[in-house]
């Protein structure tokens, strides 16, 4: 193909994807233009696009009024080590899944899908009073992020397991029964030459796996009450709830904020996506 060719190639696919392009970008357009607007400029009527003058004092306004900066800790924090917790007990189940012949192993799989269907609504109430009933130093888990990591990981082993075990099975075999017979033990093969080439599918499960625990509110709403431990979600919705008059352009700012980790964490893990596929393939 020539390199004319793929410019035109290439066009095509932008003219194509532009409408959708702006569908995702539009929420975040509106985001920016409330964040940076003054409040009379928010509610003034007919709206305007662009502020008259830009509200820098919005940032330390929202900041102080949220505790932003706590709420941001509390939930980098809960939600990495929830998904280092489901990932380190989902790897080596998944790799079981699909390399060992385990005794009803397709009605483990259906499980892990009806799993899937409950949500945490339903059982927010069971997870609470298992939570009041586990004690941990002078309390229970209840008001402790200790508790939210725990429930938020085991909410995302199963995703997690199906997720990668359908992945592991792709993987041939006989990259590791190379590696056997060059004397290398299960183990090593699995460390050496199996989560190599599993790195794709480690990091997409990873990233969504951190994005449900960043966006979870219902099982945070429940188990914390100390200001100082709330959430990013649970934070932003202080903004709005229970209050006479509402700061559009802080609640703004804190949302537009908020979704900051996750893309840096997306475009972090990118380039990972990719050198996974091929690391290791060759001995």
């Amino acid at each position: 193909m020539t390199a004319s060719r793929m410019v035109l190639r290439s066009a095509l696919c932008w003219l194509g994807l532009s409408p959708l392009l702006l569908l995702v970008i539009f929420p975040f357009a509106v985001m920016i233009s409330t964040a940076l607007k003054p409040i009379d400029e928010v509610l003034a009527w007919p709206p305007r696009w662009l502020p008259d003058h830009i509200a820098w004092h919005n940032f330390a306004d929202m900041w102080l009024a949220a505790d932003f900066g706590s709420a941001l800790l509390n939930s980098l924090g809960i939600s990495i080590l929830a998904t280092l917790l489901a990932i380190a007990i989902a790897v080596p189940a998944a790799y079981a899944m699909a390399r060992l012949e385990l005794p009803a192993k397709d009605l483990y799989r259906q499980f892990l899908l009806v799993t899937q269907m409950l949500s945490p609504v339903l059982l927010v109430l069971g997870l609470f009073r298992m939570a009041a009933s586990v004690p941990l130093g002078d309390g229970t888990l209840v008001d402790t992020r200790f508790g939210v990591i725990l429930i938020y990981g085991a909410f995302n082993i199963a995703f997690a397991v199906w997720m990668l075990a359908s992945y592991f099975a792709t993987i041939p075999r006989d990259l590791e029964e190379a590696a056997w017979l060059d004397g290398c033990t299960r183990t090593g093969a699995v460390l050496r030459i199996f989560l190599p080439l599993a790195v794709p599918a480690i990091s997409v499960t990873a990233i969504v796996t951190f994005v449900a625990a960043w966006n979870e509110f219902t099982v945070a709403l429940t188990l914390l009450r100390d200001p100082s431990k709330l959430t990013v979600t649970l934070r932003v919705v202080n903004l709005v709830a229970g209050r006479y008059s509402v700061q559009w352009n802080q609640v703004m700012l804190a949302t537009l904020l908020a979704t900051l980790p996750v893309a840096v964490m997306f475009a972090t893990l990118q380039r990972y996506l990719v050198r996974g596929l091929t690391l290791g393939a060759v001995k």
